[in-house]
């Protein structure tokens, strides 16, 4: 019977082909919105309407990521210690961002510079060793020996600033593993993580600005890759910055999202691609500053990307009257930043930061090109003995802190008599917008018995373009079929990871509610079982993060949309497939889900008053937990997370899942 089985689990309907339906259906939606974004900046023609693109975009980009945490508690900064080198000195520098978040950072300060003198502050890329990396410490060194003051920071979850968070395996994870568990946290809360990397940032300039050696109007910023998003996002949020040069990041989000790449948590803005953004409204929010993009051609960030970007963003310059301020600096590499752009970024800096002429940047090129500052140990560049700020002080909160924190002020929230007519409100416009309702027309097709259980697939339509599908099992006992269709028996949808492809843990519960009477309905909601998509994306699981699911639920919460939503709403109409087959226009609908899964049951069962049971864990042996407390965990298992999440839910509802 276990062979009849993992048949039925591997079988693919050949009336339609589904398993790329859904990424078709996103890019579909995104490609409208990225062609109408185009347009809306292809229609500025005057400083007037760059002006209100700019602050609209502005407002729309802090109101995304959940706005700016408060920038009014004390820095406390403290200079733990100083190593002198060959022609510049460090301190090693511990501050806090936010009260008792430790930021850890070195301040180069050249050894020949004025008694006031221009920074840059450099933001680190997805490095394990971020500020104190042997390629960022050089490119450090190349502003130190054009003559700036650097500060360069550790970002969260690198460096000296693990979270210290785990997988499944117990093993600690930093950078992208770490900024996705925060980051689905703060999807969660209806917030990015992004948030809190440009806080840090902007803490930073706050202590530059501290320092009587720092020209206040004279603060430049760079970094590359993860450090080319901070830069980009400072750019668009901190006036203070007076130059900058996002390496190895700027491009089109469009060619971006065809090309395959998945972005890291911070690099996600819930929303904006559906309200026309694109990166050229990270350039034009910095017109007419001095702008300098950096990038490598063989980068994983399409350069023909960056290149329209970059061009297509010239006129506003132009438009502004100093068109010579934007400028595209490249390199023949991979994924770096190469010391060619180091120092053309030093050397843009130095003209307008230093204000130096065309001879004496001669002179400084010519210098860097014959030699090099040396070079310190990475161990002579970290702040904490332990080599980690969150194990050095008993007292180090982290982001994962602030989303308990926030969690508990939600519950709160949702507790009120006056939020249950808003949550409701929320939720419809959640699942239910952007979304046509259609047809079921219903196909069917008939496979042998199993097992003493009569065997229907069928397949449906869930909205234009996204097909669903599943097993009716019902006992060939009380199976009462017309037209091979209808039937009068109860039925039961069951929904849980796998689906169809999944059956064989769920089959002694199949033939238990068949045998009751009941008709069991096993689902397949978008990407489930034969709709998933056969890509792979970096040799990863499609469920796992990173994965291909990952990918289009990135692009939906671009759009302002989730995967868990639009799965919910798959539910919705499962519902309205099950009622179509009572020939008796009546029975009960109940739904039985399992895993993280259970959201979208709970979800369906607020908004359609046809689902009024959810059977849930009938073996016993998968106790439940709210989302908020299995969040605040830390995420160790990251199956299924990323299509279960809806940013902002949290506000409104805290769903119960099993416990994993």
């Amino acid at each position: 019977m276990t062979e009849q089985i993992r048949e039925l689990e591997r079988y693919v309907c050949s009336l339609y082909w589904t398993k790329e339906q859904l990424p078709r259906h996103i890019y579909r939606r995104a490609d409208q919105a990225f062609e109408a974004g185009d347009e809306q900046r292809d229609r500025i023609d005057n400083c007037e309407s760059l002006e209100e693109r700019r602050q609209a975009m502005k407002q729309a980009f802090i109101k995304s990521i959940g706005g700016l945490p408060a920038i009014d508690a004390p820095l406390n900064a403290v200079v733990v210690n100083t190593v002198v080198a060959e022609g510049y000195t460090v301190e090693k520098i511990v501050f806090e961002s936010r009260p008792k978040e430790y930021v850890t950072g070195n301040m180069y300060l050249p050894a020949q510079r004025a008694e006031v003198s221009p920074a840059i502050l450099f933001l680190s890329g997805h490095s394990l060793e971020a500020k104190h990396d042997s390629t960022y410490h050089e490119v450090c060194l190349r502003m130190v020996q054009a003559g700036f003051i650097v500060f360069a920071v550790d970002p969260i979850g690198q460096g000296e600033r693990m979270t210290l968070l785990h997988d499944e395996e117990g093993r600690e994870v930093w950078g992208t593993a770490e900024h996705q568990r925060l980051g689905v946290q703060c999807h969660a809360l209806g917030q990015s993580v992004a948030r809190y990397f440009i806080h840090d940032a902007m803490r930073a300039v706050d202590y530059l600005e501290s320092r009587p050696d720092v020209d206040h109007t004279r603060i430049g910023v760079t970094g590359n890759s993860g450090g080319g998003t901070q830069t980009a996002m400072m750019m668009v949020c901190d006036e203070r910055i007076a130059a900058a040069a996002p390496a190895t990041f700027i491009m089109n989000r469009q060619q971006y999202m065809h090309a395959g790449g998945v972005q890291d948590a911070e690099q996600v803005w819930p929303g904006l691609s559906g309200l026309g953004f694109d990166h050229e409204d990270l350039l034009l929010a910095f017109a007419p500053k001095p702008l300098l993009v950096c990038a490598v051609k063989y980068d994983f960030f399409p350069i023909e990307a960056t290149r329209r970007t970059v061009q297509r963003c010239c006129r506003f310059w132009e438009m502004l009257g100093y068109g010579k301020r934007l400028r595209l600096a490249e390199d023949d590499s991979v994924h770096k930043y190469t010391d060619v752009l180091a120092i053309e970024a030093a050397d843009f800096f130095a003209e307008h930061l230093l204000g130096r002429n065309e001879a004496e940047r001669n002179l400084y090129r010519n210098e860097m090109k014959r030699s090099k500052l040396a070079p310190l140990a990475a161990e002579q560049l970290k702040c904490t003995a332990s080599g980690q700020a969150n194990r050095e002080y008993a007292d180090a909160k982290t982001v994962s802190d602030a989303f308990t924190v926030h969690a508990a002020r939600l519950a709160v929230t949702r507790a009120s008599a006056e939020n249950e007519g808003a949550a409701r409100e929320w939720l419809q416009r959640t699942v239910l917008a952007d979304r046509e309702r259609c047809e079921l027309n219903a196909r069917f097709v008939q496979l042998p018995s199993r097992d003493g259980l009569c065997i229907r697939y069928a397949l449906w339509w869930s909205q234009p373009e996204v097909m669903n599908s599943g097993y009716l099992f019902s006992s060939s006992e009380h199976a009462e079929v017309a037209d091979g269709h209808s039937c009068s028996t109860p039925i039961t949808i069951a929904l849980w990871p796998g689906g169809t492809a999944n059956l064989e843990s769920q089959w002694s519960w199949i033939q238990s509610m068949c045998a009751s009477g009941r008709t069991v309905l096993v689902l397949n909601v978008s990407a489930v079982g034969p709709h998933e998509s056969s890509g792979l994306l970096y040799g990863r699981s499609n469920d796992r993060f990173f994965g291909m699911l990952h990918k289009f639920t990135d692009e939906l919460i671009w759009l302002g949309d989730s995967l868990a939503a639009l799965r919910t709403y798959d539910v919705l109409r499962a519902a309205d497939f099950a009622a179509s087959l009572f020939n008796n226009g009546g029975g009960q609908i109940e739904l039985y889900a399992k895993g993280l899964f259970r959201v979208y049951a709970e979800l369906a069962t607020e908004l359609d008053a046809r689902l009024h049971q959810v059977s849930l864990s009938a073996d016993g042996n998968s106790p439940s937990i709210a989302l908020s407390d299995w969040l605040a965990q830390g995420i160790v298992n990251d199956r299924d997370v990323m299509s279960v999440i809806i940013p902002g839910i949290l506000q409104y509802y805290d769903v119960q899942i099993d416990q994993l």
